[in-house]
């Protein structure tokens, strides 16, 4: 039977304990800080930047493994490794969010604030463990990552846009504009880019959509793809690309440059703000207009926000067809909205039924991309933008995604289904050898939930 005297003395040792832990993490961190000053005062920064990733990972280690033996500082092994890793993050990575960086289940990585950061796996958010020091060292993972792709931030400039070498996507907002620190969000890339097979699998469209999207691609038909944020856009985009000939050539024009096709004679542009100064601002628009100049046989707009909607049109209406670009709206009719919008904002001043018949007479199809309220991520629709002989349109659903309800653990139950609508476009689609029987879209009654 345990006396009261023992209870005491095991309370007293886990104090102790905890005791011991707080005192090692908090020597741990005042080596950090020493071998970092140390690093920047003895050794030659400029020869040591220009080496590798891994090179340069393996020359810090040496030189603080020689600064200890110097110094003889003697701690654990375990600590040692912490140590170096902590300098090795924090001088040529991120700091704590490095291993979150390289967690490839990681889609998303948010931080709203130095004590506070969530990630999104499988479409969930989740709250990790990882805080960091305080809002200065957030700081200065942020000027880590927009320093080298000439981007700032500072009161004049409290927002930015950047990436990381990998194409990974990241926002940062500070005060005055924050109310709670330094606001990061970083949307990762994968690696190897999603390929269709990958979206079969995830069950994000089947395989009669795959087929159509690729003959449509291939077909040179102009494609806008609409959805919210994370809905999955940009990847989509990528998929899409692939199915352009490689005989052609691709020029791409984006914000911040995320796109990656694996394929020859493709170029990108990326847009660039003002300087400190405010001058010096390269905008879309410029780009889309100078993207005409350079042959090009498909345009690939990242995303249209403004002006540049009206260029990307033109562009699509005098010979630039197969063009693709995205667009954030919540429907198929939403989204031809939100493109009159852009093209009176371009300053076009014109009635808006010819704005529409303009849009009209560009856009063929129109694809809807979803994030689901159990994370994951459709396209709940493929619509075709039809041109009636009176001169009117109207927008046709070719495929959907009938949701039929919900399981017990939140997961959406539905299925893919032609709606019946036999597409105008498949007359386009044999010019280029490729035929689809009109049976393909004969409508599916009770298909097996996903």
């Amino acid at each position: 039977m345990t006396s009261i005297f023992d209870k005491r003395k095991e309370r007293i040792n886990g104090l102790a304990k905890i005791q011991s832990y707080q005192y090692e993490n908090h020597l741990v961190d005042e080596l950090v800080d020493h071998y970092k000053a140390r690093l920047l005062r003895d050794t030659n920064l400029e020869v040591l930047t220009k080496l590798s990733q891994g090179e340069m990972r393996l020359r810090i280690e040496q030189l603080v493994s020689q600064f200890m033996s110097e110094e003889r500082t003697v701690i654990s092994r375990h600590d040692k490794e912490i140590l170096i890793t902590r300098i090795l993050d924090e001088s040529v990575g991120y700091g704590p969010l490095e291993p979150l960086i390289n967690d490839e289940s990681i889609t998303e990585i948010l931080i709203n604030g130095w004590n506070e950061v969530y990630v999104e796996k499988l479409g969930k958010l989740e709250l990790t463990d990882i805080v960091f020091r305080n809002d200065e060292h957030v700081r200065h993972v942020v000027d880590r990552i927009v320093a080298p792709i000439g981007r700032r931030i500072d009161e004049s400039s409290p927002m930015v846009d950047a990436r990381l070498p990998d194409g990974s996507r990241v926002n940062a907002v500070i005060p005055p504009v924050s109310l709670n620190g330094t606001l990061v969000s970083i949307r990762k890339f994968r690696k190897e880019p999603f390929k269709m097979d990958d979206f079969l699998e995830f069950h994000t469209l089947n395989s009669a959509m795959a087929e159509f999207l690729k003959a449509v691609v291939t077909s040179k038909l102009n494609i806008l793809i609409s959805g919210g944020t994370g809905s999955g856009k940009t990847s989509l985009l990528n998929v899409l690309a692939t199915s352009i000939p490689f005989g052609e050539r691709v020029v791409t024009i984006e914000d911040s440059a995320e796109l990656r096709l694996n394929r020859p004679n493709v170029v990108g542009m990326e847009a660039r703000p003002a300087n400190v100064e405010g001058s010096g601002e390269i905008s879309i628009r410029q780009l889309v207009k100078n993207a005409l100049r350079m042959r090009p046989d498909r345009i690939i707009v990242g995303e249209v926000r403004s002006g540049e909607a009206f260029d990307m049109l033109q562009a699509m209406n005098t010979g630039h067809e197969g063009s693709l670009t995205t667009v954030h709206a919540n429907s198929p009719d939403d989204a031809l909205r939100r493109v009159e919008a852009m093209v009176v904002m371009a300053g076009m001043e014109l009635p808006s039924h010819i704005i529409r018949e303009y849009i009209v007479g560009a856009l063929d199809i129109i694809i809807q991309a979803t994030r689901l309220t159990d994370g994951t991520r459709k396209i709940v629709s493929i619509s075709e933008v039809f041109k009636k002989a009176d001169g009117t349109h109207e927008v046709k659903e070719i495929f959907i995604f009938k949701r039929t309800g919900m399981s017990s653990d939140g997961t959406i139950e539905g299925y893919f289904t032609p709606t019946g609508h036999v597409p105008q476009c498949l007359e386009k689609l044999s010019y280029f050898g490729i035929r689809i029987p009109d049976t393909a879209f004969s409508e599916v009654f009770g298909e097996v939930s996903m």
